[in-house]
């Protein structure tokens, strides 16, 4: 087990993070039990295709509402995806709406401390841009 997959199974480092690249997570999960989504988002993108992805990555159910409310509540509970734990890839943040990021960065931190609480591990993290965040992992040059 390489020490980002320790980091990664450990529900008390749950949190916002940053990579410069997503393949070391990629790797990283391989055979952790812990589920990958992976949202992708294009230059412009706001609040309403922000949603949208993350519906789409994590399989959110049909009575997810569409809003920011709606994404706390589906956060939360993820039940029906039945994995030990999740991560959260984020890619293109840096071309979206900056407002309707730091929305999400905020519910996705918020949803991480709540899976801390419950000793599952919730992992978001941010690929390339974001240097205000913490890094994942100290990366090999």
């Amino acid at each position: 087990m390489s020490s980002l997959q320790r980091r990664l199974c450990d529900a008390s480092r749950s949190g916002v993070y940053r990579v410069a690249r997503a393949d070391a997570v990629d790797d990283a999960l391989q055979g952790s039990g812990l589920r990958l989504a992976r949202v992708t988002l294009g230059k412009g993108a706001g609040k309403a295709e922000i949603l949208r992805q993350l519906a789409r990555a994590l399989a959110f159910p049909a009575w997810f509402g569409g809003n920011w409310d709606a994404l706390e509540d589906c956060l939360g509970d993820l039940s029906w995806s039945g994995a030990a734990g999740h991560v959260v890839l984020v890619e293109g943040a840096a071309q979206a709406v900056a407002d309707d990021v730091g929305v999400l960065r905020d519910i996705l931190a918020s949803a991480a401390a709540s899976w801390c609480e419950r000793g599952r591990p919730f992992f978001a993290v941010f690929v390339g841009g974001a240097d205000d965040l913490p890094q994942l992992h100290r990366e090999r040059k």
